[in-house]
């Protein structure tokens, strides 16, 4: 069987109907991913491959820099400034060793889709696919923006600070029916709730520039963040994202929060787990009513080891493969306690839940359930994210999403990425989406209705996210 042939991942007939009739025309809606709308509005073309695959500046997959590492490449052909044709050529042998892991099936689906290369990517074939990929990358179709296009990606949400200008992201707005796209930003406000991490009392000033509100306690804090909301709402924000490594939930009054953050402006590393627990908890109750507020979808990213190697860390600075799965036990059971608290005030707003754990996704998506209501399934446990967005993984997630809530209402994959050539992995999640329904057809536990089933799929793939996030419209 010729690898990556039209029918991958799909072991049953209908499967195989499902996905070429259904779910293989969806549009793409990626609502987090990790690109620089710098980037996007910039539209510059890549000088080669090993730019838009590898390593591009001080940004890159780290994924398979992690995979690179596991086989020996040296630190200079990865990060470092090595010739990019022995980093493409090392991340060839690399992959020749990868069977098994998604990242082979991804980088020979990227191949084919993207550039129409259909052969194995190992050391013997990659001088002819880096000539060929290459004066490709040099046309008006391997443009950021022709890439997203032609991907069929209809809106990409971005992360990005509370405290950032989103220049970027106006300039996009702009030529936004020129683009046939959307480029939205999502709040991500690491940098205020890790107030142990980085320095606090810089970044608590810029804020407070930036919001036009002097931050010194809980309530000019809210208020400077309402202001933040207001602004990213103008450029059609309507999503969070909160990456919460470890969380214990901890009540405060304000005046302890008060406390807390005057402290932490003075000296951040003075603080204690109690404290911190108390801001962070305090923090996510005011973040959660101005999501409320505003109408947006908060996301929460849990349970993460990050920056594991000390020494590397240190040189190589975060995002740069020194992450792995979190071990916090009873994480999910905190975050119940957070539900459980704002449930008192009926400040839940829409909420997607993900951990780098499997071992929480019951505990979260059984939890979660406690929390629905308002006329829409409001919580929805997270796709499969990080090291777990592989077929077992998202296997797994759907399962139990399916077991636990309601599959149909689900609002499907994302990226995570930093890559324009990351879209395939909607249609791999897509694939093995089709192959899982196909399945239950198959043990009769479904109906063979591909009108039912069919509309399950495409609502999975595009519909739910288009109604779910707001992006539109209603006429769109």
């Amino acid at each position: 069987m010729a690898l990556l042939n039209e029918d991958f991942l799909l072991t049953n007939e209908p499967a195989k109907k499902l996905f070429h009739e259904h779910a293989e025309k969806m549009p793409i809606i990626d609502y987090h991913c990790h690109l620089d709308p710098k980037d996007i509005y910039e539209n510059k073309n890549y000088p080669n491959i090993t730019r838009i695959w590898l390593n591009d500046g001080n940004a890159g997959d780290h994924y398979k820099w992690r995979l690179e590492r596991a086989n020996g490449v040296p630190e200079e052909l990865i990060t470092g400034d090595g010739d990019e044709y022995q980093k493409f050529l090392a991340w060839a042998k690399t992959i020749n060793r990868a069977i098994g892991n998604p990242l082979y099936e991804w980088t020979h689906l990227e191949l084919k889709r993207f550039f129409g290369i259909d052969e194995v990517f190992n050391e013997k074939s990659a001088p002819a696919i880096w000539k060929k990929a290459n004066a490709l990358l040099q046309t008006d179709d391997f443009k950021p923006r022709n890439l997203i296009k032609n991907a069929n990606v209809k809106v990409v949400c971005t992360t990005d600070d509370p405290a950032s200008d989103l220049h970027y992201h106006k300039l996009l707005k702009a030529e936004e029916k020129e683009n046939g796209f959307k480029v939205l930003p999502a709040m991500r406000p690491d940098n205020l709730v890790r107030i142990n991490q980085g320095n606090y009392g810089e970044y608590m000033d810029k804020l407070s520039d930036v919001s036009g509100v002097k931050i010194t306690d809980l309530k000019s804090l809210t208020k400077a963040l309402e202001q933040r909301f207001t602004f990213f709402a103008s450029m059609g924000g309507s999503l969070s994202d909160h990456g919460l490594n470890t969380f214990h939930y901890a009540e405060a009054t304000d005046d302890e929060f008060n406390a807390i953050m005057a402290k932490a402006r003075q000296d951040n590393q003075s603080l204690t787990d109690d404290e911190i627990n108390k801001y962070q908890t305090t923090l996510l109750k005011v973040l959660m009513r101005l999501n409320q507020k505003f109408g947006w979808t908060m996301q929460y990213h849990i349970n993460v080891l990050r920056n594991a190697n000390g020494p590397m860390f240190r040189k190589l600075g975060a995002d740069t493969g020194w992450d792995s799965m979190g071990s916090q036990p009873g994480i999910a059971g905190e975050m119940m306690k957070l539900l459980s608290a704002m449930s008192e005030e009926d400040s839940i707003p829409k909420t997607i839940l993900y951990s780098t754990n499997p071992n929480d996704w019951m505990e979260l998506a059984t939890g979660m359930q406690s929390f629905q209501g308002d006329g829409v399934q409001k919580l929805q446990l997270g796709c499969a994210w990080w090291f777990n967005d592989t077929r077992d993984g998202m296997h797994d997630q759907l399962n139990i999403l399916a077991q636990q809530s309601l599959l149909p209402n689900f609002v499907g994959m994302l990226t995570d990425s930093r890559s324009f050539l990351s879209y395939t992995r909607h249609e791999y999640f897509r694939r093995v989406l089709c192959n899982l329904i196909g399945e239950w057809v198959t043990t009769g536990q479904v109906p063979e209705d591909y009108d039912y089933l069919g509309k399950i799929v495409e609502d999975i793939s595009y519909n739910n996210a288009h109604d779910y996030f707001g992006f539109f419209d209603k006429k769109d």
